[in-house]
């Protein structure tokens, strides 16, 4: 399920349970999640992994 299939389907929940005010909620925290997703800083999840780089590398 995509961010944006999982929004979708959030948005019209919570419509249908009268809670219309949650949009701007959601919508934020799809963007949120999207972005952490985004992030560089994620391993590849290819599961071949590169050299760790740096000393925080984990």
């Amino acid at each position: 399920m995509t961010i944006t299939v999982w929004l979708e389907n959030a948005v019209q929940d919570a419509e249908r349970r009268g809670l219309s005010a949650l949009r701007p909620l959601l919508e934020t925290l799809a963007r949120s999640t999207s972005a952490l997703r985004t992030g560089d800083w994620n391993f590849d999840a290819s599961g071949e992994l590169d050299e760790l780089k740096g000393p925080d590398a984990r």
